[in-house]
């Protein structure tokens, strides 16, 4: 049996055990009738959100457990952006931006000035029983990211002028979502629900990178991101699924392959990958995730001429935020695994973030990944390779101003190779720092609009 029919097969088979634990939990659930703690002084329940958040007001569309596509964050998270009631619909505007400067080291790194940058917006509202929603997310990084990226030593994937992307992250493409959603109850508080764009998140990993409350202050990618989360932007996909407040069960069919080097334009191909995920929220302030899917044709072939390369993809991640009254400390740990053409290799991030009163901000990264040679585009070597990166900084916020929060930050890696590659990259620890200016939407509160019906 081929790679791609054994992960298909335990795709199948993870599923079946999944939904037949989600209905055994629903018929329990069932027999109990709500008890006084459920509503009354503790305020409605407010159903299919992580943790069992309750609104002492009523039951809000959006929150903080919101990640990219279906991808849960803890409930605990705080919101960052501009939250309004326009008639029927719940409306919120989410967004970062960057400013940066950046330079790695001289023998493989670059310099860079340019913007990292998205835009999102969602809105939400009652519909037959149920709540049905759309997500737009933009970038403009196609323009303010010049040549094939920006330095972000070690980084790689995806291609540019026909030649493997590496030592550098390369531009999002303008339309990173384009989805709609819809979620009604199934039964007690079991709910269903369908998620399709022309762009958007399949269910494979944990929240894509710009969306980590772990990496908000935070302009790089991690070397990790093609391991972890690349399939945030795929160009046509479709997930449903089962969940309460405290699971959800989940599989998509999509886009796998990468997105090509126009970024202006909606890259649409067969939907012919698969993943399926499990979340877990055992607490308000934890999501745990564990996915796995096959990414049909996603990488071109390594050398000119050859076939596009399927990959089979693994990952489990840990997202825990903690509240410490105004202040916060958000933190994901995630591991991937990718198996294509029969070498398997494997990455694992720890990311955090320590933000003190909307003021200061300080976070690290640290990863470990297995990249095949191919992928720092050493094609003579042929092998798997252990590299590294560290990275921390820091992020002075100043007071909001018209529901926009500047900031300005410094960042420092090391980017660490093994002793076979000090010849190709100078050293064996790699330095590298950025500077920049950020704005970002304050902690928002919610406003009726008069135009609410």
């Amino acid at each position: 049996m081929s790679i791609g029919r054994r992960t298909t097969a335990l795709v199948i088979l993870f599923a079946f055990v999944a939904v037949s634990f989600a209905a055994r939990e629903s018929a329990a659930q069932s027999q109990v009738p709500p008890t006084p703690a459920s509503v009354g002084e503790q305020g409605m329940q407010m159903p299919g959100m992580p943790g069992g958040m309750s609104e002492p007001m009523g039951e809000m569309l959006l929150d903080g457990s919101d990640g990219s596509g279906t991808a849960w964050l803890p409930a605990a998270t705080p919101m960052y952006g501009i939250h309004r009631q326009v008639g029927t619909w719940e409306v919120m505007l989410h967004g970062n931006a960057f400013l940066q400067f950046l330079l790695d080291a001289k023998t493989r790194g670059s310099s860079q000035s340019g913007s990292v940058n998205w835009f999102m917006a969602m809105a939400r509202r009652p519909v037959g029983g149920g709540t049905l929603g759309g997500r737009a997310m933009a970038s403009f990084e196609p323009w303010t990211i010049r040549g094939c990226g920006y330095p972000d030593l070690l980084a790689s994937g995806e291609q540019c002028e026909g030649k493997g992307i590496y030592d550098k992250q390369h531009p999002h493409d303008l339309f990173m979502e384009l989805a709609a959603e819809y979620e009604r109850p199934l039964a007690g508080d079991v709910r269903w629900q369908v998620y399709a764009g022309l762009s958007g998140e399949p269910a494979l990993g944990p929240a894509g990178f710009p969306h980590r409350l772990s990496a908000m202050p935070n302009p790089l990618a991690p070397i990790a991101h093609h391991w972890l989360d690349s399939t945030h932007v795929s160009f046509g996909v479709v997930t449903a699924g089962i969940h309460t407040s405290k699971w959800n069960v989940e599989a998509s069919a999509f886009n796998g392959r990468e997105p090509d080097e126009d970024r202006g334009n909606l890259d649409l191909a067969a939907l012919d990958s698969a993943s399926v995920r499990l979340s877990l929220a055992p607490r308000r302030d934890l999501v745990i995730q564990v996915s796995a899917g096959h990414l049909r044709e996603a990488e071109a072939g390594h050398d000119d001429g050859e076939p596009r390369i399927d990959v089979d993809r693994i990952t489990a991640s840990a997202s825990w935020h903690r509240s410490l009254g105004t202040s916060y400390l958000a933190t994901t740990f995630a591991w991937g695994r990718n198996v294509e053409e029969d070498e398997a290799s494997q990455a694992w991030l720890v990311e955090s973030n320590l933000t003190v009163d909307d003021q200061h901000a300080w976070f690290g990264r640290l990863e470990l990944v297995g990249k095949p040679s191919h992928d720092l585009g050493l094609h003579d070597l042929d092998e798997l390779v252990t590299v590294g990166k560290l990275q921390a900084g820091y992020v002075r916020y100043l007071p909001a101003w018209g529901g926009l929060t500047p900031g300005a930050g410094i960042s420092f890696s090391a980017a660490v190779v093994p002793e076979s590659l000090v010849e190709e990259y100078g050293r064996r620890v790699n330095p590298g720092i950025g500077v920049y200016l950020t704005f970002r939407p304050a902690r928002h509160e919610m406003i009726v609009s008069s135009a609410r019906n």
